[in-house]
């Protein structure tokens, strides 16, 4: 599995049914201002604390941030833990707002 999806791949991931994890790393001001909707939302600081109880590593997960710099790292360090499926979403939120979803809010 590569170590990035795009959003036009999540995008079509999306659409076919195949529903990953949408894991949302920002501060919770920015989860707030924009979201994908669904997403599980565990700021980038309390990743190591809380994501071996609240996610399965099995599961495809979709990393996301801003930018994609925050997911990449977070998405890394899953992988490190076992994680196999752990994906960064490219470009971040601001990619897929402006790509997929205008309706989510740039910030």
């Amino acid at each position: 599995m590569d170590f990035e999806i795009t959003p036009e791949e999540l995008q079509d991931k999306l659409r076919a049914g195949d529903r990953p994890v949408l894991l949302d790393v920002r501060e919770p001001w920015e989860y707030e201002a924009a979201r994908i909707g669904g997403s599980t939302h565990i700021p980038m600081d309390q990743i190591p604390n809380r994501v071996h109880q609240e996610l399965d590593p099995d599961q495809h997960i979709v990393v996301i941030c801003h930018h994609g710099v925050r997911s990449a790292n977070v998405a890394n360090w899953m992988r490190q833990q076992g994680f196999d499926k752990a994906q960064s979403l490219r470009g971040g939120l601001d990619r897929w707002s402006r790509q997929i979803d205008p309706a989510v809010p740039t910030y």
